[in-house]
Protein backbone atom coordinates (compact mmCIF):
# COMPACT_ATOMS: atom_id res chain seq x y z
CA UNK A 1 0.00 0.00 0.00
CA UNK A 2 1.47 3.38 -1.04
CA UNK A 3 1.68 6.22 1.54
CA UNK A 4 -0.78 9.10 0.97
CA UNK A 5 0.53 11.91 -1.22
CA UNK A 6 1.03 15.32 0.46
CA UNK A 7 -1.20 18.07 -0.80
CA UNK A 8 0.23 20.86 -2.94
CA UNK A 9 -0.29 23.32 -0.04
CA UNK A 10 1.79 21.15 2.31
CA UNK A 11 4.50 20.79 -0.32
CA UNK A 12 4.71 24.57 -0.79
CA UNK A 13 4.82 25.11 2.98
CA UNK A 14 7.66 22.60 3.38
CA UNK A 15 9.54 24.25 0.51
CA UNK A 16 9.16 27.67 2.14
CA UNK A 17 10.52 26.36 5.45
CA UNK A 18 13.55 24.88 3.71
CA UNK A 19 14.25 28.22 1.99
CA UNK A 20 13.93 30.06 5.31
CA UNK A 21 16.37 27.67 6.94
CA UNK A 22 18.81 28.19 4.09
CA UNK A 23 18.60 31.98 4.36
CA UNK A 24 18.88 32.05 8.17
CA UNK A 25 22.51 32.50 9.23
CA UNK A 26 24.07 29.86 11.38
CA UNK A 27 24.53 31.34 14.83
CA UNK A 28 27.62 29.24 15.41
CA UNK A 29 29.37 30.66 12.34
CA UNK A 30 28.63 34.37 12.98
CA UNK A 31 31.88 35.97 14.19
CA UNK A 32 31.64 37.78 17.49
CA UNK A 33 32.63 41.42 17.54
CA UNK A 34 35.80 42.14 19.47
CA UNK A 35 34.97 44.91 22.00
CA UNK A 36 38.62 45.97 22.20
CA UNK A 37 38.85 46.36 18.43
CA UNK A 38 35.57 48.28 18.36
CA UNK A 39 36.77 50.59 21.13
CA UNK A 40 40.02 51.30 19.30
CA UNK A 41 38.10 52.07 16.11
CA UNK A 42 35.92 54.57 17.97
CA UNK A 43 38.96 56.26 19.51
CA UNK A 44 40.62 56.42 16.10
CA UNK A 45 37.49 58.05 14.66
CA UNK A 46 37.48 60.58 17.51
CA UNK A 47 41.10 61.36 16.69
CA UNK A 48 40.67 61.69 12.92
CA UNK A 49 37.57 63.89 13.07
CA UNK A 50 39.59 66.66 14.72
CA UNK A 51 41.60 67.21 11.54
CA UNK A 52 38.33 67.60 9.60
CA UNK A 53 36.64 69.92 12.08
CA UNK A 54 39.48 72.10 13.39
CA UNK A 55 41.60 74.12 10.93
CA UNK A 56 44.08 74.78 13.75
CA UNK A 57 45.03 71.09 14.04
CA UNK A 58 48.60 70.88 12.71
CA UNK A 59 49.87 67.36 13.41
CA UNK A 60 48.97 64.19 15.27
CA UNK A 61 51.30 64.86 18.21
CA UNK A 62 49.71 68.24 18.86
CA UNK A 63 46.23 66.72 18.74
CA UNK A 64 47.14 63.89 21.11
CA UNK A 65 48.80 66.14 23.67
CA UNK A 66 46.98 69.47 23.46
CA UNK A 67 43.28 68.80 22.82
CA UNK A 68 41.36 68.52 26.12
CA UNK A 69 38.17 67.52 24.33
CA UNK A 70 39.87 64.39 23.01
CA UNK A 71 41.28 63.59 26.45
CA UNK A 72 37.83 64.03 28.03
CA UNK A 73 36.24 61.68 25.49
CA UNK A 74 38.93 59.04 26.00
CA UNK A 75 38.51 59.09 29.79
CA UNK A 76 34.73 59.10 29.44
CA UNK A 77 34.77 56.01 27.25
CA UNK A 78 36.77 54.17 29.91
CA UNK A 79 34.40 55.38 32.65
CA UNK A 80 31.34 54.50 30.56
CA UNK A 81 32.69 50.98 29.94
CA UNK A 82 33.06 50.46 33.68
CA UNK A 83 29.65 52.03 34.33
CA UNK A 84 27.94 49.57 31.98
CA UNK A 85 29.53 46.72 33.93
CA UNK A 86 28.08 48.01 37.21
CA UNK A 87 31.47 48.96 38.63
CA UNK A 88 30.98 51.41 41.50
CA UNK A 89 33.04 54.45 42.49
CA UNK A 90 35.75 54.20 39.81
CA UNK A 91 33.64 55.55 36.91
CA UNK A 92 32.79 58.66 38.92
CA UNK A 93 36.41 59.01 40.02
CA UNK A 94 37.57 58.93 36.40
CA UNK A 95 34.90 61.48 35.48
CA UNK A 96 36.04 63.72 38.31
CA UNK A 97 39.69 63.49 37.23
CA UNK A 98 38.67 64.25 33.65
CA UNK A 99 36.89 67.40 34.79
CA UNK A 100 39.93 68.45 36.82
CA UNK A 101 42.36 68.02 33.91
CA UNK A 102 40.17 69.07 30.95
CA UNK A 103 37.37 71.28 32.28
CA UNK A 104 34.83 68.94 30.67
CA UNK A 105 32.33 67.15 32.91
CA UNK A 106 30.69 64.07 31.40
CA UNK A 107 28.71 61.70 33.60
CA UNK A 108 29.80 58.07 33.13
CA UNK A 109 26.23 57.14 32.24
CA UNK A 110 26.08 59.44 29.21
CA UNK A 111 26.11 57.72 25.82
CA UNK A 112 28.36 59.38 23.24
CA UNK A 113 28.70 58.21 19.65
CA UNK A 114 31.82 58.02 17.54
CA UNK A 115 33.46 60.97 15.84
CA UNK A 116 32.22 63.50 18.42
CA UNK A 117 34.41 66.59 18.70
CA UNK A 118 34.36 68.80 21.80
CA UNK A 119 36.15 71.96 20.70
CA UNK A 120 38.02 73.91 23.42
CA UNK A 121 35.91 72.04 25.95
CA UNK A 122 36.06 74.31 28.98
CA UNK A 123 32.74 74.40 30.83
CA UNK A 124 31.03 71.60 28.88
CA UNK A 125 28.59 69.58 31.03
CA UNK A 126 26.86 66.41 29.79
CA UNK A 127 24.35 64.74 32.10
CA UNK A 128 23.84 61.12 33.06
CA UNK A 129 21.08 60.14 30.62
CA UNK A 130 22.21 62.33 27.73
CA UNK A 131 22.71 60.71 24.33
CA UNK A 132 25.01 62.33 21.76
CA UNK A 133 24.87 60.96 18.22
CA UNK A 134 27.75 60.31 15.86
CA UNK A 135 29.85 63.18 14.50
CA UNK A 136 28.36 65.91 16.69
CA UNK A 137 30.31 69.13 17.24
CA UNK A 138 30.11 70.69 20.70
CA UNK A 139 31.73 74.00 21.59
CA UNK A 140 32.84 75.37 24.95
CA UNK A 141 30.33 76.19 27.66
CA UNK A 142 27.61 73.85 26.36
CA UNK A 143 25.28 72.19 28.86
CA UNK A 144 23.25 69.08 28.09
CA UNK A 145 21.40 69.04 31.38
CA UNK A 146 18.16 68.25 33.15
CA UNK A 147 15.41 70.54 34.40
CA UNK A 148 14.61 69.02 37.77
CA UNK A 149 15.00 66.08 40.09
CA UNK A 150 12.90 63.65 38.09
CA UNK A 151 14.30 60.17 37.59
CA UNK A 152 14.66 58.20 34.38
CA UNK A 153 15.50 59.81 31.05
CA UNK A 154 15.90 63.49 31.93
CA UNK A 155 18.65 64.74 29.63
CA UNK A 156 18.71 65.61 25.92
CA UNK A 157 19.17 63.31 22.96
CA UNK A 158 21.19 64.67 20.04
CA UNK A 159 20.99 63.12 16.59
CA UNK A 160 23.87 62.78 14.17
CA UNK A 161 25.93 65.73 12.88
CA UNK A 162 24.44 68.19 15.38
CA UNK A 163 26.32 71.44 16.02
CA UNK A 164 25.84 73.10 19.43
CA UNK A 165 27.34 76.59 19.58
CA UNK A 166 29.34 78.08 22.43
CA UNK A 167 27.41 78.64 25.65
CA UNK A 168 24.22 76.97 24.41
CA UNK A 169 22.03 75.03 26.83
CA UNK A 170 19.86 72.07 25.87
CA UNK A 171 17.76 71.14 28.89
CA UNK A 172 15.39 68.32 29.70
CA UNK A 173 14.37 65.17 27.89
CA UNK A 174 14.24 66.81 24.46
CA UNK A 175 15.30 65.39 21.12
CA UNK A 176 17.33 67.22 18.49
CA UNK A 177 17.17 65.66 15.04
CA UNK A 178 20.01 65.05 12.63
CA UNK A 179 21.92 68.03 11.19
CA UNK A 180 20.44 70.49 13.72
CA UNK A 181 22.40 73.69 14.43
CA UNK A 182 22.00 75.45 17.77
CA UNK A 183 23.22 79.04 17.89
CA UNK A 184 25.65 80.27 20.52
CA UNK A 185 23.99 81.25 23.79
CA UNK A 186 20.65 79.66 22.90
CA UNK A 187 18.49 77.74 25.36
CA UNK A 188 16.60 74.81 23.85
CA UNK A 189 13.67 73.41 25.82
CA UNK A 190 11.64 71.66 23.09
CA UNK A 191 12.17 69.00 20.45
CA UNK A 192 13.75 70.12 17.19
CA UNK A 193 13.18 68.30 13.86
CA UNK A 194 15.93 67.35 11.42
CA UNK A 195 17.90 69.99 9.50
CA UNK A 196 16.72 72.96 11.58
CA UNK A 197 18.50 76.04 12.89
CA UNK A 198 17.64 77.14 16.45
CA UNK A 199 18.60 80.44 18.07
CA UNK A 200 17.44 82.63 20.93
CA UNK A 201 16.21 82.38 24.51
CA UNK A 202 14.13 80.30 24.53
CA UNK A 203 15.28 78.63 21.32
CA UNK A 204 13.17 79.29 18.23
CA UNK A 205 13.31 77.37 14.97
CA UNK A 206 14.21 79.94 12.33
CA UNK A 207 15.03 77.85 9.33
CA UNK A 208 14.47 74.34 8.11
CA UNK A 209 16.28 73.09 5.05
CA UNK A 210 17.30 69.75 3.61
CA UNK A 211 20.59 71.29 2.47
CA UNK A 212 23.59 70.02 4.42
CA UNK A 213 25.82 72.82 5.67
CA UNK A 214 29.40 72.75 6.84
CA UNK A 215 29.51 72.30 10.64
CA UNK A 216 32.28 74.89 10.88
CA UNK A 217 29.86 77.58 9.65
CA UNK A 218 28.11 77.72 13.01
CA UNK A 219 28.53 81.49 13.07
CA UNK A 220 26.45 81.96 9.93
CA UNK A 221 23.08 81.80 11.64
CA UNK A 222 20.01 83.94 11.01
CA UNK A 223 19.85 87.09 13.15
CA UNK A 224 16.19 87.69 13.96
CA UNK A 225 16.75 91.02 15.69
CA UNK A 226 18.77 92.37 12.79
CA UNK A 227 16.08 91.19 10.35
CA UNK A 228 13.35 92.98 12.31
CA UNK A 229 15.41 96.17 12.55
CA UNK A 230 16.12 96.14 8.82
CA UNK A 231 12.42 95.69 8.09
CA UNK A 232 11.53 98.63 10.37
CA UNK A 233 14.19 100.85 8.79
CA UNK A 234 12.89 100.03 5.30
CA UNK A 235 9.36 100.84 6.39
CA UNK A 236 10.43 104.17 7.89
CA UNK A 237 12.20 105.10 4.66
CA UNK A 238 9.07 104.31 2.63
CA UNK A 239 6.93 106.40 4.98
CA UNK A 240 9.36 109.32 4.71
CA UNK A 241 9.19 109.15 0.92
CA UNK A 242 5.39 109.16 1.06
CA UNK A 243 5.45 112.17 3.39
CA UNK A 244 7.81 114.02 1.07
CA UNK A 245 5.52 113.29 -1.89
CA UNK A 246 2.48 114.53 0.03
CA UNK A 247 4.40 117.63 1.14
CA UNK A 248 5.34 118.45 -2.46
CA UNK A 249 1.73 118.07 -3.58
CA UNK A 250 0.57 120.29 -0.74
CA UNK A 251 3.14 122.98 -1.63
CA UNK A 252 2.04 122.95 -5.27
CA UNK A 253 -1.58 123.33 -4.30
CA UNK A 254 -0.68 126.30 -2.11
CA UNK A 255 1.24 127.97 -4.97
CA UNK A 256 -1.51 127.58 -7.57
CA UNK A 257 -4.35 128.51 -5.27
CA UNK A 258 -5.99 131.80 -6.64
Amino acid sequence: MQPPQASSYQQEEAKGKRQEAALKPNECTVPKQNPLKTGLQILLTDFRIIFERDPAARNWLEVLCCYPGLHALFLHRVAHWLHLRKVSFFPRLISHLARFFTGVEIHPGATIGQGVFIDHGMGVVIGETAIVGDYCLIYQGVTLGGTGKESGKRHPTLGENVVVGAGAKVLGNVQLGNHVRVGAGSIVLRDVPDCCTVVGVPGRILRRSSKRVCPLEHGQLPDTEATVIRALVDRIERLEQQLQTLQLKSDRNDVYTP
